[in-house]
Formats: structure tokens, sequence, C-alpha cells
């Protein structure tokens, strides 16, 4: 059992609030860690998924007169999106009778469908927080290594498969899923194969800058489409669309958003690469490793909002970390023993004003180089992010 380090947020957040929404995507982990969370509270759980469990739970009203000083968990909330309308008057009224906090707990895999539904009618009365994969700092104290988290990815059940094999069946298993059966649970009408190739080619990208009408020629699509498909895959928490950050510096800059499959297993899943040595001798590995890095640090980020820099003349950051409007933090990401820095990562840092600069490499030592540049492994950054201790 891995401890989830979003256990001890959760659980303060379910005290100081009436309702909780946790999202990620399917099967990593929401279930296991919510009731680990409220297994010390009065609870009572129901999977939306079982057909007997959602007919219990389509009239909330009746359901919460039930357990009326109970904290209610509905997994896979999606399934049932008119229940949120009748949960304003439920939470008001337990409030009025005493209970303020720790009333729903609900589960979903996807964001922004639980998000839309929830802005309006539970305005002021949810709390959100999202569960993504085993990041580096959680696997710290277990015998896995970093090779195989950035191989094997994230979800559980494929980082803890008995072997290489086993974990790629997994995945591939986990994809077909998404296809067949989560895509169109929320009415998308997306041919399976579509979609399927569609992912594919956004892993041959990774890191890519998005290009919509490429994607739309090589699919025989509408530029609609390739839009539909991309936001499709970044709701179900699958594709990150990082955006460009802004600056006025009198400078032509790049506005289109770079694009990650958010789980490194998931991508070498996509691209067919089973073992350590495929994923080493693919093509794929250099943006393999940054879409990894980039990930875990945003994983380990408090109080940061994630971008990256680009100029039309070639200065860029791969990471920026912006708080309160102001870009604090550049980091770069090598793939190398004795990382170099290019011109245009100095004219980016000097563009942003930025003093605090990364280099993060798969070594396992840290050194600075001019210019206050500080190279280090990727853990160690991930501790002092998760520190604030930059």
């Amino acid at each position: 059992m891995i401890e989830r380090r979003l256990h001890q947020h959760l659980h303060s957040l379910l005290l100081s609030n009436s309702a909780v929404i946790l999202v990620g995507p399917r099967q990593i982990g929401k279930t296991t860690l919510a009731l680990k969370v409220t297994d010390s509270m009065k609870g009572v759980y129901r999977d939306l998924e079982d057909p007997r469990d959602a007919d219990q739970v389509r009239d909330i009203i009746l359901f919460a007169e039930q357990y009326p000083d109970q904290l209610i968990i509905l997994d896979e909330i999606q399934r049932l999106p008119d229940l949120f309308a009748p949960l304003r008057v439920i939470i008001d009224q337990r409030r009025r009778a005493g209970q303020p906090y720790g009333q729903f707990l609900f589960l979903g895999s996807a964001s922004l469908d639980l998000l839309g539904q929830t802005s309006e009618s539970l305005a002021g009365r949810v709390a959100h927080a999202e569960l993504a994969g085993i990041d580096l700092l959680e696997l710290e104290e277990t015998e896995q290594t970093l090779d195989t988290l950035w191989l094997r990815g994230g979800f559980p059940d494929s980082l803890l498969s008995h072997n290489d094999k086993t974990s790629i069946q997994w995945r591939g298993d986990l994809i077909r899923s998404y296809l067949e059966r989560d895509v169109p649970q929320f009415g998308y009408r997306i041919p399976a194969e579509t979609l399927r190739r569609f992912w594919t080619m956004l892993a041959h990208h990774q890191g890519g800058l998005l290009n919509a009408a490429q994607l739309a020629a090589s699919l025989g699509v509408s530029g609609q489409s390739i839009a539909r498909y991309l936001d499709i895959l970044v709701d179900l928490l699958l594709v990150r669309r990082l955006q460009p950050w802004f600056a006025n510096v009198g400078k032509r800059l790049v506005k289109s958003p770079k694009i990650y499959i958010r789980d490194s297993g998931i991508l070498h899943a996509l691209l067919y690469l089973g073992s350590k040595e495929q994923m080493l001798s693919h093509p794929i590995l250099g943006a393999s490793w940054e879409g990894f890095v980039i990930e875990n640090l945003i994983n380990a980020c408090k109080g940061y909002q994630p971008y990256f820099y680009r100029t039309s003349a070639g200065a860029e950051i791969d990471l920026v970390l912006v708080r309160g409007g102001k870009p604090i933090v550049a980091i770069e990401v090598k793939r190398a023993s004795a990382p170099k820095l290019k011109k245009g990562f100095y004219l980016a840092c000097s563009d942003l004003d930025i003093t605090n600069k990364y280099i993060v490499y798969p070594g396992q030592k840290s050194y600075q180089l001019p210019g206050n540049i500080q190279v280090v492994p990727l853990l160690e950054l991930m501790h002092r992010l998760q520190s604030n201790a930059l």
C-alpha cells in the first residue's frame, strides 16, 4: 500500500466543507483513498456503476433522509449528474440541523463535466481535489525505482504489477476500456479506432505544440473535430494542455499550447514500449522524460500555476511556475549526464526576469552552473517545491 500524499489534504477538506469532489482518471486509486480517509468517519458508500446502488440514490433526497447524520460517499458521480440540483437543498437543510461539514464525498473520473455541473448548483458548498498518478515523492519510501515509475506510469495496478509484461497488458486493457466504454458514456459518438489513432498521434508528438490543422489532415476530419477529441481526453484527465505564458516583452510569442500524455505508462503503452530497453531506444525518449518530469513537478507544486514560455525567435523555457501573476521559477528538462543549456533559455529568463533557474537531469548529485543555474535530480527539486524551499 503506497501512502498517497493527498490523504491528509482530503481529510482536511472533509472537516471544513459540506461536500468534496475528488476527481482523477479511472483506476488511479480514488475509491481506495476515499475509503481509507473516511475509515474513522461514520459513512455510507455507494458505487453508481452498480445498477442497484444507482437505483437507491436516484432519489437523492429520500436516500439522504435514510442516513441523516452520515457522510455519503458516491462513486462515479458523473453517471448521475442530475443529482447535483437537489443536493443544494439537502446540504442547506443539514447545515441548519447542525451538520455543517463532512456531508458528501463525490468521486468522479472526469474534470470539466463534474465542475460544470457543480459550479451553479453547489457554488460555495463544495471543495475540489484531484488525485493524480503515483509520483516520485510517494514512491520514495518504497522499493520501486524512478525508472520503473517512468516506464509503467503512476496507475497503481500498472506500477505494482509483477513484471513489465503484465503491466503493459493492464495499460492496454485500460486504454480499450476508455475507448469502448468511458467515452461513449459521456454521449460522444466517436469511433473507438478514430479516437485511438488520435490519442496515438498525440503520443508520437509528446511535448509538441498543438497543430490542429496537421492532426485534422492526418485523421481526415475537421479542425473542430480535433478540438472536440482533445477536449475529451483533457476532461478525462488523460492529456495535459500546457498553456504558454504571455508577457509584455515586445516579442512575438508562441500562442499554441503544448500537449502531453499525462501518464508516462499510458504514453508508452500507446507506442507499444513494454520494456526499459524499448523505451531507451525509441525516438520519443527525450520527450517522454520531459513529460514525466513536468507531470511530477506539477504534482509537487504548492501555490504555483504551470506554463511554458517560447518566442518565435527561439527563446524557450520548458516549465515556468507562476505565483501571484508573476513568473517565479524557470525549469529546463534534460536527459543527459552533463546537461548544457542553449542561448534561448538565458534569453527567456531575461525576458521574464526569473532568478530561480533549474535544470532537471537524471543524475544523482546537484551542482551549479554559471549564471546561478542549479542542476538537480528530479526528486530533490520536488522536495524543494513541496516545502517551498527554492
